[in-house]
């Protein structure tokens, strides 16, 4: 992790899955309860998400939203922007290259 001006950078890398998730959720949720509000999440060293992680980044979008925060997913894989694009949440997450 990383701060840039007000935006606190987390790169997430390896699997997503139900294994990880909590441990990301964790991490994402300390973060958001310690004022990092703008969250940009570097998705280019992730090799793969489940549901259970796509549920983890909608319940963080939710919650920075909630103190008029952001979140940004930078860099997706193929892989991952398919995911995102099949069930549309690349229309909800702002996402960056």
């Amino acid at each position: 992790m990383s701060a840039d001006d007000d935006a606190c950078v987390v790169r997430i890398i390896g699997v997503v899955d139900a294994s990880t998730a909590p441990t990301v959720e964790e991490t994402l949720t300390d973060l958001i309860q310690s004022d990092s509000t703008h969250l940009v999440l570097d998705l280019s060293e992730m090799e793969f998400i489940d549901s259970t992680g796509l549920g983890v980044l909608v319940i963080a979008l939710k919650r920075v939203a909630e103190r008029d925060g952001s979140l940004l997913l930078q860099s997706p894989r193929s892989g991952a922007r398919k995911v995102l694009s099949i069930t549309r949440l690349d229309q909800v997450f702002p996402i960056s290259d």
